[in-house]
């Protein structure tokens, strides 16, 4: 309906005149002085759905990865409310002149605070930068996993009592297989949220990235090869405040639509997969093998 679940709104008691009216995400909401001057506030979005904006995903099946903290993956689901049946959510990405195109979104806990936990709790790397060379140190993982649950699993297993776990030392593992490890988990992690995706109907047919883990080409290309589709990557790395800008654009009257304000955007470097199949296979098969012991 567009507005305020009367079951919700009875079930917490809250007074319907308490709650916010729900408008469009770009047009006159109002002004700020914060500048000194009155700035018109003019576009509007969670930051998630300001980062898919700013990449430009307006067509149904265009996909968009964010690498920050933790990483998130929304797929334009285009009008209809999207249903999960594979554990993901549902959530609408945008509304204009009163018509909402949806998303489905998948949720990853820990992405970079994985590359953080590396460099503050076990000293393993004394700054992020330096990961990717450690990762093109070693021609493979040598067999080693690292499971990244230290908050628990989220999409597609939501698995709040996992643990992280490191599998497969041996006395020839190594600091760079181990950080190598930390840095595949990214795809494998992603990969999960593929095949969800995908069980639900929204595939990925090529993936648009952005956040600061993936300013590391070594990540961008591994997540091209395990996902075995091309990962674009912009040169502008600020597409959540590019978004935004965007959908001010947009209801301040600069642009006539988005599609016209995604002129924005720049260029864009493609990442296309290499790795062989069969050595795709075997590293999603160790992997699996790691989250089940991962999980209680």
């Amino acid at each position: 309906s567009g507005g305020w679940s009367d079951g919700l709104v009875d079930m917490f008691g809250c007074p319907r005149d308490a709650l916010p009216e729900i408008v469009d995400c770009a047009g006159q909401f109002g002004t700020t002085p914060v500048f000194g001057g009155s700035i018109p506030i003019c576009g509007m979005a969670g930051d998630q759905q300001a980062a898919t904006i700013g990449q430009a995903c307006f067509a149904r099946g265009d996909t968009k990865a964010t690498f920050g903290t933790g990483a998130f993956v929304l797929t334009n689901a285009g009008t209809t409310p999207p249903s999960s049946k594979n554990r993901l959510l549902a959530t609408v990405l945008w509304q204009l002149g009163g018509r909402r195109t949806y998303a489905i979104e998948g949720s990853v806990f820990v992405a970079g605070s994985l590359i953080q936990w590396l460099r503050d709790a076990v000293n393993l790397i004394e700054a992020a930068p330096e990961t990717e060379a450690i990762a093109r140190s070693v021609p493979d993982n040598g067999g080693v996993y690292l499971v990244p649950a230290l908050s628990g699993l989220g999409a597609p297993w939501w698995e709040p009592d996992a643990r992280a776990a490191i599998s497969g030392l041996s006395f020839s593992s190594t600091r760079a297989h181990i950080v190598r490890a930390a840095l595949e988990a990214m795809a494998h992690q992603s990969h999960d949220l593929k095949t969800a995706f995908a069980a639900d109907g929204a595939d990925w047919a090529r993936l648009r990235v952005d956040g600061g883990m993936v300013t590391n080409d070594w990540i961008a290309q591994d997540l091209a090869d395990v996902l075995d589709l091309p990962v674009d990557r912009p040169d502008f790395a600020e597409t959540t405040a590019l978004g935004a800008a965007m959908l001010a654009g947009v209801g301040c009257g600069l642009f006539a639509n988005l599609e016209e304000a995604a002129r924005m955007r720049g260029p864009e470097v493609t990442f296309e997969p290499r790795l062989e199949a069969e050595a795709r296979t075997q590293r999603l098969a160790g992997w699996k093998s790691a989250v089940g012991r991962a999980i209680p």
